[in-house]
């Protein structure tokens, strides 16, 4: 439902965007806006993972570089996966004093985007 929900709001979006572009220039207003909006929605698919990590300036957490507390939070996610049957997402760490876990990626396999803060 989420994605359905999801994709009716990014037509909704795209319509409202084609429709500026089609009161500034017309038609060929309107395909430039069509093709900006493709554009972009394109852009953050395959980058959101990395744009949000960005700017919460994450580093990532490796089994052999962390030591203490992170080591244990990783040995525990990568626990968890496998009794999930999931493979090992990737693992970052955000110096905050607040706590903070999210997912972010487009699928379960970490080499397409599939990381998490912790």
């Amino acid at each position: 439902m989420a994605i359905l929900k999801t994709m009716a709001l990014m037509a909704a979006l795209t319509a409202l965007f084609m429709a500026v572009g089609f009161l500034i220039g017309g038609r060929a207003g309107m395909m430039i806006a069509l093709l900006l909006a493709a554009g972009t929605t394109l852009f953050a698919y395959w980058n959101s993972a990395d744009m949000v990590l960005g700017t919460c300036g994450a580093r990532e957490v490796s089994a052999t570089a962390a030591p203490g507390i992170h080591g244990r939070i990783h040995g525990l996610v990568q626990e968890l996966a496998r009794r999930a049957g999931l493979p090992m997402p990737r693992l970052f760490l955000i110096d905050s004093d607040r706590p903070n876990a999210f997912a972010t990626g487009r699928a379960a396999e970490p080499a397409n985007g599939s990381t998490g803060c912790a």
